[in-house]
């Protein structure tokens, strides 16, 4: 056999592989010439028969076509049952939407604290959180409120081992734990939960959520304060709502201011949910105390701050009308869904 007709089998091959797009095709191929009576397996037995001068040259020839033969035949066989497979997996899968299904909405209190920890990101803030569970040290002790202080009466707290460990009735706790774990200058915001042993009514529960703010850089006074409220109640509210400030004790920070708006339900009229006053108090805030900054062991000579702490459920019963704060931590689902808000 000629270096020809070796070259010509090794074509008629490739020209046979190509059209082939089963395994039943790449299988009549196979014994066609890769069986016993195939005709590349019938090449090599003619190798033996040759004259011995053509012997090593042309069994060389033989060898290498036969090589090719079978790689280009592998290369075939993998394609087609590799697509094969692949097309049994398609067949036998579900057709999967990849969009989840409207199955739900955000409760108010996660869509607030989503809606306030956007703009206070905007305006340079961190999103932090602490433990729920403290120390009556970082509760209570490092805010400015000794064992014997009595704010500590204005807190009924519930005690996981008295009088030591707690659970935290304010953010504040996490103020505390900021203040003494990071360097300032900095600017940060808590929202979570405090608990305290309340009876639960209209506007208290023994649940609550809170949302605290701390700054603390070289230069900050109660104007910035001030602004930072204003900002926060027009964006939760618009551009007409009605605020006040008044004067307030709280022993971590001095002075001392509580934020107020006008009662959402009676409009200043006086209602059971504002206790007949027309304004509802939304948190307390005050230029940091300087006791609070030595605990933590910053230099007040050289940093002063501010802080804020928000009653969240009040700020969330107001943007949804909701006028029971026990609707909000019920299993019934007291306040309405509408088209405009955000899907889960």
């Amino acid at each position: 056999m000629t270096e020809e007709q070796v070259k010509k089998l090794l074509e008629e091959l490739k020209t046979d592989l190509q059209p082939a797009e089963s395994s039943t095709a790449i299988t009549k191929l196979w014994h066609k010439y890769f069986s016993d009576t195939g005709s590349f397996k019938l090449l090599i037995k003619k190798i033996k028969d040759l004259p011995a001068e053509e012997k090593k040259t042309t069994a060389l020839i033989i060898q290498q076509a036969y090589k090719e033969a079978q790689d280009l035949f592998t290369e075939k066989e993998k394609s087609i049952k590799g697509g094969e497979l692949s097309g049994n997996i398609k067949s036998q899968s579900e057709d999967i939407n990849p969009i989840a299904p409207k199955i739900g909405h955000l409760h108010p209190i996660s869509k607030t604290i989503r809606e306030m920890n956007e703009l206070f990101i905007s305006m340079g803030f961190s999103i932090m959180d602490g433990p729920e569970i403290e120390t009556d040290e970082f509760c209570f002790q490092r805010l400015n409120v000794p064992a014997d202080h009595p704010a500590r009466d204005m807190q009924d707290t519930i005690y996981i081992k008295e009088p030591d460990f707690l659970l935290r009735t304010q953010t504040s706790s996490i103020e505390a734990q900021v203040l003494a774990k990071y360097k300032p200058p900095f600017k940060i915001v808590c929202p979570g939960k405090s608990y305290r042993n309340e009876s639960v009514n209209k506007s208290n529960h023994f649940v609550f959520h809170q949302y605290q703010g701390v700054v603390v850089t070289e230069k900050a006074n109660m104007k910035d304060l001030f602004g930072t409220f204003q900002v926060l109640f027009k964006k939760m509210y618009g551009e007409d709502v009605v605020t006040r400030y008044r004067n307030k004790y709280y022993p971590e920070v001095e002075p001392g201011v509580g934020p107020d708006m006008q009662c959402f339900n009676c409009h200043g009229k006086g209602c059971p949910l504002c206790k007949n006053v027309g304004w509802i108090e939304m948190g307390g805030a005050g230029i940091i105390h300087p006791n609070v900054m030595k605990m933590a062991g910053i230099d007040t000579k050289k940093y002063v701050g501010f802080a804020f702490g928000l009653g969240l459920d009040r700020w969330v019963m107001a943007k949804y009308k909701i006028t029971d704060i026990r609707t909000l931590l019920g299993g019934n689902l007291g306040y309405k869904y509408y088209e405009n808000e955000s899907i889960i």
